[in-house]
């Protein structure tokens, strides 16, 4: 197994993870994300497709019967206008998990259907005309103001049902190894598989199978571009990359939601998706090459895409590495350097280890 020539984040992978979290990508409207990763990967894979509601895969090795996925989601959380008031706010419903206390005081870019972006800010009552009685935000009570005077006005923009807003926040970097931004959930995994496909190709590694390097769509609605996409690959083995909660910040118990920090290495799952051979494999991966991580449980479903993949196709044997993120949902997505490289050469490694037609069968 070769070990990495190269770090795992050069200047030239900081400028693309600037560029591609800076870009547009809400759920259902991921194009103009999706090409920007594209357009990055293009020089370290074979091949590449795009299917019908814009989920892009990149394919290195082409051509063999056993495949394996390399999985992040590429959609940001947004919001849709739903309804234009006659004299020009408008308000709206949520486009994936977006959280309405956060909403206020926000700038946001609404998106017109001939590709224009309409500026406007969300709006909330002055502290000294709000009672103590007030209601906190949510969606049904917060409201954008673009500073038109009549739903007229507003339509004249190109504003109308169906919109997409999505908050201007842009990416940076904090005390040198802190990033920051919005919707790191889960641009930041597309990162990690880009800058995997760079390293094995940097490296020169000829993997023994097929591997599909998947940007997959509207998992913030329901895992719905990985469940088509497993549908159209109908792989072997699937390995995503998804965020985790840090729960070290105030106002969160560690007893109840797990001991997680960001800086402390990824985070391993173990869940009813999650084959445990495969995940055994992660570990031994992890511990020989001393890459720090952490362990988590899920009761139930792991809520990423690794779900999707598992139960599809009469089982997909799957794993999920989480990266640590404060503020999930919020514009100040905050990640740690040292985890990021940490996944990616954990990635790196776990996919030189599977071998062609890997048998990860219980028993026989």
């Amino acid at each position: 197994m070769k070990k990495l020539r190269k770090a795992p984040i050069t200047k030239d992978a900081l400028q693309f993870m600037e560029k591609y979290l800076n870009s547009y990508s809400a759920t259902s409207h991921e194009v103009q994300g999706q090409k920007v990763w594209l357009e990055y990967l293009k020089p370290y894979i074979d091949e590449y497709h795009v299917d019908n509601y814009g989920t892009v895969y990149g394919v290195i090795n082409p051509g063999t019967d056993y495949k394996v996925v390399l999985e992040a989601h590429a959609d940001e959380i947004s919001w849709f206008v739903n309804h234009i008031t006659d004299d020009g706010f408008i308000h709206v419903i949520r486009n994936g998990g977006s959280d309405a206390v956060v909403a206020p005081s926000k700038r946001i870019n609404i998106h017109t259907r001939d590709g224009k972006i309409v500026r406007g800010v969300f709006g909330w009552p002055a502290i000294h005309l709000r009672k103590s009685d007030n209601p906190l935000p949510k969606v049904s009570n917060v409201f954008i103001d673009i500073g038109c005077s009549s739903k007229k006005e507003v339509e004249a923009l190109g504003v109308h049902t169906g919109c997409v807003a999505c908050y201007d926040d842009p990416f940076e970097i904090l005390n040198g190894n802190r990033f920051v931004g919005r919707a790191i959930d889960n641009r930041m995994g597309g990162f990690m598989i880009a800058q995997t496909a760079r390293l094995l190709k940097e490296n020169k590694i000829k993997l023994p199978y097929t591997l599909y390097v998947v940007n997959s769509v509207m998992e913030e609605v329901g895992l719905r571009g990985a469940q088509m996409i497993a549908d159209t690959i109908k792989p072997h083995v699937a390995l995503v990359t998804d965020v985790g909660h840090d729960t070290s910040t105030p106002m969160i118990e560690e007893k109840e939601m797990g001991d997680f920090t960001i800086g402390k290495g990824p985070q391993l799952t173990y869940a009813p998706a999650v084959h445990n051979k495969f995940l055994d494999m992660i570990v031994e991966t992890a511990e020989k090459y001393k890459i720090p991580f952490q362990r988590e449980a899920n009761s139930r479903s792991t809520g990423t895409d690794t779900d999707a993949f598992a139960f599809s196709n009469g089982g997909v044997v799957s794993a999920l590495i989480s990266l640590p993120l404060r503020y999930m949902h919020t514009t100040v997505e905050m990640v740690h350097q040292d985890d990021v490289e940490n996944i990616i050469r954990l990635m790196y490694y776990t996919l030189q280890k599977i071998e062609y037609k890997h048998d990860f069968r219980y028993f026989k």
